[in-house]
C-alpha cells in the first residue's frame, strides 16, 4: 500500500519539505553509478555503525540521510515525505521542521547504531528521518484523511482511511520485521523505528502548546484548516 495524497495540504508553501525533496533527487543522482555518477562519494557519505561507534566518519550521522540505493528506495521514501511533510512544517515553521527533520534522522542513526555497533554494512537513506515525520503527523493529525493505493498483482485500487490506521500499521510492520528479519532483507527496521518514536516525542512539545487533547477536539484530529477538493481519480475506489 502507497499513500498518495492527505485531504488537507498545508495552507503554506512547504518550501524546506521541497528542498528536501530536491536535494535527495540531486544527491541520487550524483551517485548513482548506472548515471555514472561518483559511486565512490557514496561509499564515503554512508553510515558504517562499526565506524560511528570508533569515532571515525562521523559525518555519516548526517549524510546518510541524502544518499538512496536504488529508484524504488528513493521513490518510496520522496512519496511518505511529500504527502506527510507539509502539515508538519505549516505547525512548525520551516527552521523547525529543519531542525526536526534532522534530528528524527540522526536518532533513527542511533538507534541502528546502539543496536549493531559492529557492523560494518553501510546505512543510506532518508527513511528514518521521514519515519520521524511520520510518528509527529500520527501524534498531531491522527484521524486526516489519507488516500492509500493497494496493488493487487495487476490491479490497482484506491481507498481512504485515518492517518492513525496507516501510520500504526506501517510502524506495527517496522517492528515485526526488525523482529523476524533483523537485517536478512537489508532494510534497517530499528532506524525505522527508532525514528518514529523520536518524531512523536519531539513533536510532543508543538502539540502541548496547541492545547494538548484539546487541539484533537478543536480539529477533530486533522490539520487546522479546510479540507481540499480533488478532481475525480481514475484509479477505481474500492466499494463497500
Amino acid at each position: 500500500m502507497f499513500p498518495i495524497r492527505d485531504h488537507n495540504p498545508s495552507e503554506h508553501p512547504a518550501h524546506v519539505r521541497n528542498a528536501l525533496i530536491i536535494l535527495n533527487l540531486v544527491m541520487f543522482l550524483l551517485t548513482a553509478p548506472w548515471l555514472g555518477g561518483m559511486s565512490g562519494l557514496w561509499d564515503r557519505l554512508a553510515l558504517y555503525p562499526a565506524a560511528v561507534s570508533q569515532g571515525f566518519w562521523m559525518w555519516g550521522l548526517i549524510t546518510h540521510m541524502f544518499l538512496h540505493a536504488g529508484i524504488m528506495h528513493i521513490a518510496g521514501n520522496m512519496l511518505f515525505l511529500w504527502v506527510f511533510g507539509d502539515n508538519l512544517e505549516d505547525q512548525m515553521g520551516p527552521v523547525g521542521f529543519l531542525v526536526f527533520y534532522l534530528a528524527c534522522g540522526l536518532a533513527a542513526a542511533g538507534g541502528q547504531v546502539l543496536a549493531d555497533p559492529q557492523s560494518a554494512v553501510p546505512m543510506v537513506g532518508a527513511s528514518g528521518a521521514i519515519a520521524g515525520v511520520m510518528g509527529g503527523y500520527l501524534l498531531l493529525f491522527p484521524r486526516a484523511r489519507v488516500d492509500v493505493i493497494a496493488i493487487i498483482i495487476i490491479f490497482f485500487k484506491r481507498f481512504t482511511i485515518p492517518a492513525w490506521v496507516l501510520l500504526l500499521a506501517w510502524f506495527g510492520l517496522q517492528l515485526v520485521s526488525g523482529a523476524l528479519l533483523q537485517q536478512e532483507d537489508g532494510v534497517a527496521y530499528i532506524a525505522h523505528a527508532a525514528g518514529f518514536i523520536a518524531g512523536g516525542l519531539l513533536t510532543l512539545p508543538v502539540f502541548l502548546r496547541r492545547g494538548g487533547p484539546a487541539f484533537w477536539g478543536a480539529t477533530r484530529g486533522r490539520p487546522p484548516h479546510q479540507a481540499a477538493s480533488y478532481a475525480p481519480s481514475r484509479i477505481p475506489e474500492v466499494r463497500r
